[in-house]
């Protein structure tokens, strides 16, 4: 962004066609198209295979708040972001803070399912913003590869921990307390 340039504020958000999703990211406004059918349908059915063991409690460790598609607002300039799925430890986040619109705090964990129109987002400037925001986890979820690809905060960037694809089964942190079969994500 050029110094003459002006930041994107949350009032460009606000002013966003609804049929978009807008994020400030290093102060510029990126307005993406909702998420297709395939990538809701992947988002859905992740958050569902972690809600009872990871929420609840229910045959996993419990102790983590998910939420999906929360508005972050990270940074002392604030980066609005808006990740497909993200959680925060419940030692981090004792309550989801239900009266704001946004959230402040940085989650522990981040999964972006990436689309032809958000790839370049969720491989760079997110994840700059993420990884400066010491996130610890981060997930990308490829439907059309049928790919997860797995990251770790390392000395203040992410390494790449591993990729899985097809229809694997799949033991990844933080949440590698509970098998996720990758096969149930693509299903229709």
């Amino acid at each position: 962004m050029s110094d003459s340039a002006r930041r994107a504020t949350y009032q460009d958000v606000l002013d966003t066609p609804p049929n978009q999703v807008a994020e400030v990211l290093n102060g510029v406004l990126h307005a993406t198209p909702r998420p297709s059918l395939s990538c809701r349908n992947v988002t859905s059915v992740l958050a569902g295979e972690l809600y009872l063991p990871f929420r609840r409690g229910i045959k996993g460790p419990g102790r983590w708040a998910l939420l999906v598609e929360p508005e972050l607002h990270l940074g002392p300039d604030p980066d609005i972001v808006i990740p497909d799925i993200a959680a925060w430890r419940r030692d981090r986040m004792p309550q989801i803070p239900m009266r704001n619109a946004a959230i402040f705090l940085a989650p522990d964990w981040v999964c972006e399912v990436i689309s032809p129109s958000t790839e370049a987002l969720d491989r760079r400037d997110k994840m700059v913003i993420y990884a400066r925001e010491l996130v610890t986890h981060y997930w990308l979820i490829d439907p059309q590869r049928r790919s997860l690809e797995v990251y770790r905060i390392e000395g203040g960037r992410f390494a790449r921990m591993g990729t899985w694809e097809g229809d694997a089964p799949v033991r990844a942190a933080p949440f590698d307390a509970v098998e996720i079969e990758l096969g149930v994500l693509w299903q229709e």
